[in-house]
């Protein structure tokens, strides 16, 4: 027998009692869901419920949730993490030199609501702008689901960074965590990042950018944000850790945070070379834009 249901508006609740069904015995053969939403764990219920009559004659053959495209996308992704990421929450694709094709192909995936993915890792994956764009759009269809999303090592630019603050600023979009160090990131990117968080400030909780080039203004536009009580981060990461410590140091001794000052005088401290030292991983980073050192 052969059931065809694809986007007909079935929902969690259908996929279970789709699958309460099927662990009876059912002549069933073949199954089509393409375009419904399972929900949190529609897709595992009616995989679970297959297990232990692979055997049967009665065994259901072809269970099919994806497009052709999204279906290819996730063999692709089975092959690399030996799981099918159907049933994964976390994905982890760092260090794997997809480049913007790949993550194109994966996007068509990420698009489909049987993907439920809570932490997707695309670390050092060789992607630009137009894997960034294919990410996004993948997304704003595709909202509801994602905490985590880590893009650190990839060269997007200013133009990659302005797509992910198209994906902030939609209010399904329930963002977390987002990682974007070493991104080629520069003033205008976060100048754009910031008037994102302020036009949805509320899901955010912790940001990234180690390792970009915040220009002139870049890390006072984001520390200003910190100011607005509707804002969430708790976490606005611009330094390496050698960095912040250094940072912190000279917090503690002028009493304000070096990377909002043009002026820094440290005159007629016992520095000695060893704290000189610890101050200069600070002054190299671009994210410290001090005009006079005393």
């Amino acid at each position: 027998m052969f059931c065809r249901l694809s986007n007909c508006s079935i929902t969690e609740e259908g996929y279970k009692a789709l699958a309460s069904a099927l662990k009876s015995n059912s002549s069933l053969i073949e199954l089509d869901l393409r375009g419904n939403d399972p929900g949190p764990s529609g897709v595992k219920e009616l995989c679970d419920s297959q297990k232990g009559r692979l055997f049967s004659s009665k065994t259901l053959k072809t269970l099919r949730f994806l497009s052709p495209a999204a279906e290819e996308a996730c063999q692709f992704v089975s092959g690399i993490v030996g799981k099918n990421p159907l049933l994964l929450r976390e994905l982890n694709l760092s260090e794997h030199e997809l480049g913007d094709t790949r993550v194109n192909q994966i996007s068509a995936l990420l698009q489909d609501k049987h993907c439920k993915l809570n932490t997707l890792m695309l670390n050092n994956n060789n992607i630009t702008e137009k894997g960034c764009a294919a990410l996004t759009s993948a997304f704003n269809s595709n909202p509801s689901n994602l905490i985590e999303l880590d893009l650190s090592g990839n060269k997007l630019g200013n133009s990659g960074m302005k797509k992910i603050c198209s994906l902030l600023e939609n209010t399904q979009f329930r963002l977390e965590k987002l990682k974007l160090s070493d991104c080629s990131i520069t003033e205008e990117g976060y100048k754009a990042l910031a008037s994102a968080l302020r036009s949805n400030p509320s899901h955010l909780i912790e940001l990234d950018l180690t390792g970009n080039d915040p220009g002139q203004s870049g890390v006072k536009q984001l520390n200003d944000l910190l100011q607005d009580p509707n804002c969430q981060l708790k976490t606005l990461r611009f330094l390496g850790p050698a960095a912040d410590e250094a940072c912190q140091y000279v917090t503690g001794i002028v009493g304000k945070n070096p990377l909002l000052l043009r002026e820094l005088n440290l005159s007629e401290r016992e520095l000695g070379d060893t704290n000189v030292k610890r101050l200069t991983a600070l002054l190299r980073d671009k994210h410290c834009t001090l005009n006079t050192l005393m």
